[in-house]
């Protein structure tokens, strides 16, 4: 049955017949192999699971926010004059009622002087035309006088009395100007640098001299987009929640440096209107600075909560899976099953997940190892707490994206 063949023919041959044996090798081993290609049945993935958690909860939205001044205000002189001399230091924290800047009194002292001398003038004009007026009264009633005399006098009376009241408001603006000779601090606070030195002329009302800003308190404001504005005033109407500024409502801030909101804060101002250039609607909360930490212009991550709390179902942030745009959890069955579920999600709080719809309490969810889950297929479950869970879940996910640096 076999024929022989020549020698070089043979050593063609000798390749194709060792894949031809080798392929029959393979073939001859039915059973399911595993990774190493032994013949035994791959083990089900070790996952990470855990059961949803039950806690009440807030809606709430966020926003980004700057920090401004509760009180702030630009020094200006009040009267034109050289300015003498400064009492601060650039930068200072001063008191209310501190001397800062002297004008020049002089000037002011002479004017007051001179608007002095004017009064006593003023009364003892109007004090020599009373005398006139009672005699002329006298001359009256005798006839002794003609009526036009008796109002000449009359007259000259009341112009003189009216000069009185003016020589005395003289007088008091000149006092007035005297003591804005002396600038002093309006309130506590910080003042910035002097903006002009000693030695220089300023001009009432014009020239700029510092600013002074309150710090026990900040504003931080925020504007709220015009989707979020109609909600809330639909749940307004609605009568589920009161209006921010009527129940100064409590408001979460964080700062740029930080992943959580360390700060409170109460609305106190809402506007009247949308801005139409930006479509959006402004508020504003009040911060508590006593210890002088937070500085105006400061960036801040405001959280504003909505409505009230409610009990909510939470998972861990890791469980759950994207595909094609829909977001689904694996859940595992008594029998250590995975099943595929979609799921809606709400706001994270805490680090945790609110599931609005698709999951129940009493089921277990992969938490880790997600990708090694397949539909339907069995895995070995291994039960951690669920915010335990999650928190391993981030370091690990912080030591992995650590790893993929170095090695770029």
């Amino acid at each position: 049955m076999f024929r022989c063949l020549p020698r070089e023919t043979t050593h063609r041959c000798i390749p194709a017949l060792l894949l031809v044996s080798l392929f029959v090798l393979g073939c001859g081993n039915s059973g399911p192999s595993g990774p190493a290609g032994n013949g035994k049945p791959m083990k089900p993935p070790v996952v990470i699971v855990s059961e949803p958690i039950r806690e009440d909860i807030t809606d709430y939205e966020d926003f980004s926010g700057r920090m401004e001044a509760y009180r702030t205000v630009e020094l200006k002189a009040r009267v034109t004059g050289y300015l003498m001399a400064r009492h601060f230091e650039d930068g200072e924290e001063v008191k209310e009622g501190k001397l800062l800047f002297e004008i020049d009194p002089l000037p002011l002292k002479a004017a007051l002087t001179q608007s002095n001398a004017t009064l006593r003038q003023a009364i003892a004009h109007l004090h020599r035309l009373e005398l006139d007026f009672e005699r002329a009264e006298g001359l009256l009633r005798k006839r002794s006088i003609s009526k036009e005399d008796y109002d000449k006098i009359a007259g000259d009376r009341d112009e003189a009395e009216a000069a009185v009241g003016v020589a005395r408001a003289n007088r008091e603006l000149a006092r007035i100007n005297l003591n804005y000779a002396q600038i002093k601090a309006p309130f506590s606070g910080r003042i910035s640098r002097r903006m002009i030195d000693e030695g220089n002329l300023v001009k009432a009302d014009e020239t700029p001299l510092t600013s002074l800003v309150y710090r026990d308190k900040l504003y931080a404001y925020f504007d709220v987009d015009e989707r979020t504005f109609i909600r809330l005033s639909k749940l307004v109407r609605q009568g589920k929640i009161q209006r921010a500024k009527d129940n100064k409502s409590p408001v979460l801030l964080g700062l740029a440096d930080e992943k959580g909101y360390s700060l409170r804060g109460k609305i106190d101002f809402e506007d009247n209107r949308l801005d139409i250039g930006t479509g959006t609607y402004r508020m504003r909360a009040v911060v508590d600075n006593a210890d002088h930490f937070l500085s105006p212009g400061l960036y801040v991550r405001v959280r504003f909560p909505i409505g009230r709390p409610h009990n909510a179902l939470l998972i861990a942030e890791q469980a759950i899976g994207t595909d094609q745009g829909k977001k689904f959890v694996y859940v595992i069955t008594p029998k250590k099953v995975a099943k595929y579920r979609a799921v809606e999600i709400g706001k994270l709080h805490n680090g945790l997940r609110e599931i609005t719809k698709g999951l129940k309490a009493d089921e277990p969810v992969v938490v880790r190892g997600l990708q090694k889950v397949r539909r339907d297929s069995e895995v070995t479950p291994k039960f951690v707490p669920m915010k335990l869970a999650a928190s391993k879940a981030k370091k690990l996910d912080a030591a992995e994206a650590s790893l993929k640096e170095k090695k770029k």
